[in-house]
């Protein structure tokens, strides 16, 4: 029998997702603070049978189209596979009780639950249906960086590891690590350019500033800048939480195309994450993969995110597949919101 309380104390938080796997900085107390920052109520519960057993962070999301609540990736378990439908249960009691008081038209699980056919099952027993959208990538691509630099670099794409080595013996790139709020801004430009090539909805300008503001107190977040002859060509903002490394935001110039500054950026951002103790390298989101002759490829060439995918895949690694995000419908507002987003998911041909 499993019961919701909130949890209050940052130190409870985090001390139990040490022994969780499959989590991400989506799941940490500072990803909640950093929705505090951008003015969103949240919760955080933990889900108790005879001691903890999952927390869950619950964000309240008010758009233009209506107000509903998001959960993502969670609930995050440490408890066997075999309860998440009891967990899940739960969890929705809960948050059907709070979507009353807060108005909300719906509820919105992106859980980190792996891609199953059990999986899926257990949100369409409970009346969830599939999401027209997601919030955060549904596919992964991750990276074991535990062996050494040397091995890293022969599991790597022969190309991806040729333009890594070019790139240190070009001496007019260098990359910069920053913790320096200031040097945001500077992400932000070369990232506004690189928002109309690949087709994504950008971040402001403040998004990305109280995201680095809420992880940098924890010495979690780090600028990586990538500089051709003193120019910033490549630009990244990594998180390292628990033990993994993540590529949650990037930037690139086509300026210099033949000048390969992102491998190398993304190598020196590798290297840091084992400096830091990181085990895991989390590129973040992909393309849709599918496998053909024994190899993964990318579903549509055409896809916005095709070429970022090949690149990502080119470092070594494996895909991670999510069960997907599911909406439980509570008002029939909700619909309004369902033809926005379907439309909005064409137009970007994602």
């Amino acid at each position: 029998m499993f019961q919701i309380k909130e949890i209050i104390q940052k130190q409870d938080w985090e001390d139990f997702l040490t022994s969780c796997e499959g989590k991400t900085f989506l799941n940490s107390w500072n990803w909640g603070e950093f929705q505090k920052m951008m003015g969103c109520k949240i919760w955080r519960f933990g889900i108790y049978s005879d001691e903890l057993s999952a927390t869950v962070l619950v964000i309240k999301i008010q758009a233009k189209r209506g107000v509903f609540l998001f959960v993502p990736h969670g609930p995050i378990m440490s408890v066997n596979s075999g309860v998440e439908i009891d967990v899940l249960r739960v969890l929705l009691s809960r948050l059907k009780e709070i979507a009353k008081e807060q108005n909300a038209s719906f509820i919105r699980i992106a859980s980190c639950f792996e891609n199953s056919d059990e999986n899926i099952k257990i949100f369409k027993d409970l009346g969830f249906r599939v999401s027209p959208t997601h919030m955060h990538p549904e596919i992964t691509w991750e990276l074991d960086i535990s062996p050494t630099e040397d091995e890293l670099l022969m599991n790597m794409r022969k190309t991806t590891r040729y333009l890594i080595r070019q790139a240190e013996k070009n001496k007019d790139v260098e990359i910069v690590k920053s913790q320096d709020i200031n040097d945001i801004e500077k992400f932000n430009e070369l990232y506004q350019a690189t928002v109309n090539r690949h087709h994504f909805t950008p971040f402001s300008l403040k998004y990305l500033k109280n995201e680095f503001l809420a992880f940098n107190l924890d010495n979690q977040v780090c600028i990586f800048s990538g500089k051709y002859k003193g120019e910033i060509v490549a630009s990244a903002v990594m998180i390292f939480w628990q033990g993994i490394g993540f590529y949650h935001q990037g930037a690139s110039s086509l300026k210099y195309p033949k000048i390969p500054v992102s491998y190398l950026l993304q190598w020196e951002a590798i290297k840091e994450a084992k400096k830091r103790g990181c085990n895991l390298y989390n590129f973040w989101g992909t393309a849709p993969l599918v496998m053909i002759d024994n190899q993964l490829r990318v579903v549509n060439k055409k896809h916005p995110w095709s070429g970022l995918t090949l690149f990502k895949m080119g470092f070594g690694g494996y895909k991670k597949e999510y069960a997907g995000t599911y909406d439980f419908v509570l008002s029939s507002r909700y619909w309004l919101n369902y033809i926005i987003e379907t439309v909005r998911k064409a137009r970007r041909g994602l």
